[in-house]
C-alpha cells in the first residue's frame, strides 16, 4: 500500500483499512511511503515504527513484527500470534484494533495507518 505524504502531511490524514488474516497463518503488509510525486520513496532512516494489535474481547495487545527497508515497512504477523486469535470455526473469529506508529529521532510521533485486523476461521484438518 502506497502512503504519499510530506512534511506538512505528517501526522495528517492516516491510511485506514480492513487487515483480513486467517487465524494461524502469518500475514504481511508492506506500506511504502512516497513523496507527493508517488515515486520517490521518503528517507525513513531518522524513524523507528512499531505495530500493535489490540483485542477488545480479550483486552489484550499484541506487538507485531516490523521491518524497514528504504522508504518501505513491512508489517507481520506471525503465526504464534494470529494462532491466538479467535476461537470456533466461524467465518470470522476475531476482531482486533491496530496501527503502525512511527516515531521520528526529533520526537514526532506518527501513526500513518489505522484499522481494524479480521480474523477469519481456520478449518483446515490437523489445524487448528
Amino acid at each position: 500500500m502506497n502512503i504519499c505524504c510530506d512534511e506538512q502531511t505528517i501526522g495528517a490524514d492516516p491510511l485506514s483499512f480492513r487487515w483480513n488474516i486467517v487465524r494461524g497463518d502469518t500475514s504481511s503488509l508492506d506500506f511504502q511511503f512516497l513523496e507527493n510525486d508517488e515515486t520517490t520513496f521518503i528517507d525513513l532512516s531518522e524513524w523507528s515504527f512499531i505495530a500493535t494489535a489490540y483485542s477488545v474481547a480479550a483486552d489484550d495487545s499484541y506487538v507485531l513484527i516490523v521491518s524497514k527497508n528504504g522508504g518501505t515497512v513491512t508489517v507481520t504477523a506471525p503465526k504464534n500470534i494470529t494462532s491466538t486469535w479467535g476461537i470456533g470455526y466461524h467465518s470470522q473469529v476475531a476482531e482486533l484494533n491496530f496501527d503502525l506508529q512511527g516515531t521520528h529521532n526529533n520526537g514526532t510521533v506518527w501513526t500513518p495507518v489505522i484499522g481494524m485486523i479480521k480474523v477469519l476461521g481456520d478449518v483446515t484438518i490437523g489445524g487448528l
